[in-house]
């Protein structure tokens, strides 16, 4: 198995950097079933951030492509149940993917809430809105 890297990813997705582009095609090419590339969870929220705010690309888009990796045999996602939950979440709009990330975590870890001061993840099932309010 091999880790993927989020800038190999992007570079992959986004082909903006031919040398690095086409460096990232060839590892997803020599990828399979047998010795396939492994997606952390920290690799897939830094991924949706730089979708987001760099190539400011559309929640339906960034849904897209994760949902891609989660089809893909020759990816291994970890926590791929939560990854298709908060991916289907994140196209509802509302909270981000990291929030929706984080809820599940704290849920399949036995937290009764994650406290939170982000008036949209605070709204979130197995969330705790706090007083003081802000958006991060």
């Amino acid at each position: 198995m091999t880790g993927l890297d989020t800038n190999v990813i992007v570079r992959f997705l986004m082909k903006d950097d031919a040398d690095q582009a086409a460096l990232a095609t060839k590892v997803f090419a020599e990828l399979t079933s047998a010795a396939p590339g492994f997606v952390c969870r920290e690799v897939l929220v830094e991924l949706v951030w730089v979708l987001q705010k760099i190539y400011r690309l559309p929640r339906s888009d960034i849904a897209d492509a994760i949902e891609a990796l989660l089809g893909a045999r020759e990816i291994v996602v970890e926590s791929a149940d939560k990854v298709a939950v908060a991916v289907d979440r994140l196209r509802k709009g509302g909270a981000g993917f990291a929030d929706h990330m984080i809820v599940l975590a704290g849920q399949a870890a036995g937290c009764q809430a994650t406290v939170t001061f982000d008036r949209k993840a605070g709204v979130l099932p197995g969330m705790s809105l706090l007083d003081a309010v802000s958006d991060h």
